[in-house]
């Protein structure tokens, strides 16, 4: 029934965006007008210098404007952009913070928050290293950049995957402003603005804002009445300030201060939402209810022991940069000084039920008493990480040549150092924290060669020095019992990262390119087993071999634009975190190989005046290759003779662990599509009615690095609708939203611990928005 109504649905959206497209055909052949408009101009900074999307010889996609704001409007946050660009996916199990971005199939599934990640983000050419960095909302964006493939040359390492990119809105001479409010199903409330201009002949600002509310909608079963909408609900502020002083064309100064306070509920684990050997939700599953006994803050009353507050969630944090460019006789220096700081915590009931460890309950009033619910959980688990004290300081100071000349160039140092404590508490082993520091330092050179009006070639080096310490604190404090001791642990290395690529101009509209480049993710330690007395891991430094060619094209008027790209990519002693087992431990390991291949296409088509639609479509084959390497899975025990709770395909010699020779990476999406359409009709002499629909179809997806039947999914879809009058005079729309409109139950990840516990994509969201901008 499941795959039978995502066909009738893919039908219908295809049915739908012919229908339109016939109608807008009949009503008019493309006009003049809309050929000479033709597609905007998209200019990108992949290169760190301002360039035609069409003259970078890197697989680039963009998201700006009404197709980027539109899947905000429920208040979702950055893992919005999903599978919203080919090659793209994202994931977390914490909430509105520490999102797992993937490109091309390579990410890290580790939940730790000091995991590192082989994409990078870039947010106002500040690198966000932390994954509570990464999470810093999205509001008054000017542009996204998603860049495909390693980025080591110009961006340093663990980039192995390629980075996102987020340029906000700069300050400008002219006024302007904005007011946008949002109000939604489920108590959802958003509202966003800015306002910018002036403020001397050499002073210019802006100030942006945004606040995203939802109401407490999800029931405790265990606590029943007094525990309706006892969660799901958050409260997030964010804003920023940007002063921009530029006194002459030979000076600027660009000062950015932005923050956020987010206070909310974190991932709703759920469990035992599959039969075993099967990966479709059963009747355990129920959106609006789960049952949760975790108790490691207040109680309801004097005499119920059973925390109020379930899965919550609080992050504040804080941060500043400023950018000066200097112009020097044919070039210009740029320094970037910046500087982050964040804390917060995270709980979550892990296990997703409740185990009594006492009298049996009546949990369904029908006279069956049960230990555990729903379904068997063999022990519960709950933690809490708590992250205290980041901070994050970033330096780079570039210099780039300035001319017309056939050869242009930049060099330059950049310098990172991150220092954090994360304190993991839970109801046995007590409370751990553990001290990481990583301080990096790189120098880099890149230089482009117009050989002749059709040809350019590019190449780059940078070398990067990359050291990291962990320091374990207190150790199982209130713990049942404890042992060991950790010394410190320091690990450091050196790598040179390069890239050479040429582009090939066909004609003035189409161009062609080929890129070969080489990077590296930093060696990583993983300190959280710590915390339930197990000892710190290490992974040596993974480094990758990538090689791409693709295409560039506007064609018919600049109406229709054709980019794609094949790739193939190899790592040596790829990362991995092996999460599982019977203790549900985190452990780092380096596999032998990974290897992917694939291509990706993006397609954006004005038909006429009235219909403009978007495609594109990726695939991505991934590969692990270490024919030794094996894993614990689904709370599999040795020690108990317990072969775990799910139906493992992986050949298993000793009768537990799992070879994963030959799996694909986890939550590596083998495709994704996404499609969009806006149609549009003039409604009087200063308006128009449009429709704008959005949708995504992710692929085969394992969810861990393991083969089983229950931890994979398939042709998950969301779809997102806006409908809605904008008035061009008075510069103001109103418009109907709605994301998930069908209200699909996507499985997004699972916990790899002793039940078949999931976690689930949100609700359908309805509701109406509005903006108005003034200049």
């Amino acid at each position: 029934m499941k795959q039978l109504k995502r066909t009738a649905l893919a039908l219908c959206v295809q049915s739908a965006l012919f229908s339109q497209f016939a109608l807008a055909q009949d009503a008019t052949e493309p006009t003049q007008a809309a050929k000479e408009a033709g597609l905007e101009k998209i200019t990108v900074t992949a290169q760190k210098r301002t360039q035609s999307i069409q003259e970078v010889p890197i697989s680039i996609a963009t998201l700006h404007g009404e197709r980027f704001e539109s899947m905000f409007s429920g208040g979702e946050d950055i893992l919005a952009l999903a599978v919203r660009v080919p090659g793209l996916y994202a994931e977390s199990s914490n909430g509105r913070v520490a999102p797992r971005f993937y490109i091309r199939g390579l990410g890290n599934t580790d939940f730790d928050l000091a995991a590192s990640q082989p994409v990078s983000i870039v947010m106002d050419e500040v690198v966000m290293e932390n994954v509570i960095l990464k999470s810093f909302p999205l509001f008054d964006v000017e542009q996204v950049e998603v860049i495909r493939g390693p980025q080591g040359t110009l961006f340093g390492r663990n980039t192995t995957a390629g980075i996102v990119k987020f340029d906000s809105v700069k300050p400008r001479d002219d006024f302007d402003a904005y007011l946008k409010a949002g109000v939604g199903t489920l108590g959802t409330f958003n509202v966003e603005g800015a306002v910018g201009g002036a403020l001397s002949d050499d002073l210019s600002g802006r100030f942006s804002f945004l606040s995203q509310e939802r109401d407490d909608w999800i029931d405790n079963g265990y606590t029943g009445a007094k525990q309706k909408d006892a969660m799901g609900g958050f409260d997030e502020k964010a804003w920023r300030a940007q002063l921009l002083y530029r006194p002459s064309d030979d000076f600027s100064a660009l000062l950015n201060v932005h923050g956020r306070d987010l206070e909310g509920t974190s991932t709703m684990f759920r469990a035992n939402i599959f039969d075993k050997g099967s990966n479709d939700l059963n009747s355990n599953f129920d959106r609006d209810v789960v049952y949760y006994d975790a108790d490691l803050s207040n109680s309801l009353d004097e005499t119920t022991p059973y925390a109020q507050d379930r899965n919550p969630q609080a992050y504040e944090g804080y941060g500043a940069s400023l950018k000066l460019d200097i112009g020097l006789e044919d070039m210009t220096l740029t320094s970037i000084t910046a500087l982050e700081k964040t804390d917060g915590y995270s709980l979550g009931d892990i296990d997703g039920g409740v185990q009594t460890f006492g009298p049996a309950v009546d949990m369904n009033g029908d006279g069956t008493v049960e230990n555990s619910f729903p379904g068997t959980i063999p022990f519960g688990a709950v933690t809490q990480d708590n992250l205290d004290d980041l901070e994050q300081f970033t330096q780079e100071i570039r210099l780039a040549s300035d001319t017309a000349d056939a050869m242009n160039w930049q060099v330059g140092a950049f310098y990172f150092d991150s220092s954090f404590n994360v304190t993991s508490i839970d109801g046995f082993f007590g409370a751990t924290t553990v001290f990481h520091e990583n301080t990096t330092w790189a120098v880099f050179g890149q230089s482009s060669y117009q050989v002749n009006d059709k040809l350019n070639v590019t190449g780059g080096i940078r070398y990067t020095h990359d050291e990291k310490t962990l320091r374990v604190g207190q150790q199982n404090v209130g713990a049942v019992n404890f042992t060991g001791d950790y010394d410190d642990i320091n690990v450091d290395d050196g790598q040179v990262s390069w890239e050479l690529s040429a582009n090939y101009r066909i004609d003035s509209d189409v161009s062609v390119y080929a890129r070969v480049a080489d990077g590296f993710r930093a060696q990583t330690i993983q300190g959280r087993d710590v915390a339930f007395e197990g000892a710190p891991s290490v992974a040596d430094a993974e480094t990758i071999l990538s090689f791409e060619a693709g295409f560039k094209a506007d064609l018919l008027d600049n109406t229709l634009r054709l980019n794609g790209a094949v790739f193939h990519y190899t790592i040596d002693d790829m990362q991995f975190s092996a999460i599982g087992g019977d203790a549900n431990n985190t452990a780092l390991i380096n596999a032998d190989k990974g290897t992917g291949y694939g291509f990706e296409i993006d397609s954006q088509w004005l038909v006429n005046d009235y219909l403009t639609l978007t495609a594109g479509y990726s695939y991505n084959k991934t590969e692990i290759k270490d024919d030794s390497l094996t894993v614990l899975p689904c709370g599999t025990s040795p020690a108990d003779e317990f072969t775990g709770n799910c139906t493992v395909f992986d050949p298993r010699p000793d009768g537990y662990r799992a070879v994963i020779d030959g799996n694909p990476f986890p939550q590596a999406p083998e495709t994704i599509f996404n499609v969009t359409a806006r149609y549009a009709t003039p409604m009087g002499d200063d308006g128009e009615f449009f429709i704008f629909t959005d949708w995504a179809w992710q692929g085969k997806t394992n969810l861990f690095l393991y083969h089983a039947a229950e931890f994979r999914t398939n042709n998950n879809v969301e779809g997102g609708l806006r409908i809605g009058y904008e008035n061009f005079e008075h510069a103001y729309t109103i418009a109907l939203f709605g994301r998930n409109i069908t209200d699909e139950e996507n499985v997004k990840g699972a916990i790899d611990f002793n039940n078949l516990t999931g976690i689930v994509n949100s609700p359908r969201i309805w509701g109406i928005e509005a903006k108005i901008s003034f200049y």
